[in-house]
């Protein structure tokens, strides 16, 4: 049982050592953490959305916005879609599960705000219905996704981590995600 443990943290390691050299995902995240800052100074704010394990960092990189991350300071504005159980359950029943987050966006989003969708496989149908959403609104779009991107990767600026494992993709998505809050938080109160 070590060894099995020992082979997942080696490959958990062997998946973010290609993220660090890989310097077009890093230069997508700089963009990603830009877009943010301008949203902010806008008076916009930060949308995530996810379903499963992605739903989870959703609300947590949210959380880390409007709580904090690196110290204390002000709220910043930031939700995560599908929180609301009344919606999702309503909107599931009226229109179909592919429109719950889409649905939601459509009523909140700003062409100020900054929409974050995560998806390990990039095909989730309720994401991309979101995504479409975002578009046509003019939100600017950023996706996290796995290896090959899905469809999402056309839609939108993607953050593609080089990897097909469910979990080594989430690991780096958490280590991103944790790494855009820490440069936001630090540049928008920076002065």
């Amino acid at each position: 049982m070590l060894n099995a443990i020992q082979e997942q943290i080696k490959a958990s390691i062997e998946t973010k050592e290609i993220v660090l050299k890989d310097e077009q995902l890093q230069l997508e995240l700089v963009r990603l953490v830009e877009a943010c800052l301008k949203s902010l100074t806008a008076g916009g704010k930060i949308i995530f959305c996810g379903n499963g394990g992605s739903f989870a960092d959703a609300q947590h990189l949210s959380a880390e916005f409007t709580s904090r991350f690196m110290f204390d300071r002000a709220p910043l504005p930031s939700l995560a879609l599908g929180t609301n159980s009344s919606a999702i359950s309503a909107i599931g029943n009226d229109y179909g599960y592919e429109f719950v987050f889409s649905r939601e966006l459509q009523s909140i989003a700003t062409s100020d705000d900054v929409f974050v969708a995560i998806s390990t496989s990039g095909n989730s149908k309720n994401v991309i219905a979101a995504i479409e959403v975002a578009t046509e609104k003019s939100v600017p779009t950023y996706a996290f996704t796995g290896a090959n991107g899905g469809k999402m990767k056309s839609m939108c600026n993607a953050l593609c981590i080089p990897s097909n494992d469910t979990a080594r993709i989430q690991e780096c998505h958490i280590l991103l995600g944790h790494i855009l809050c820490g440069l936001v938080e630090k540049q928008y109160f920076a002065g």
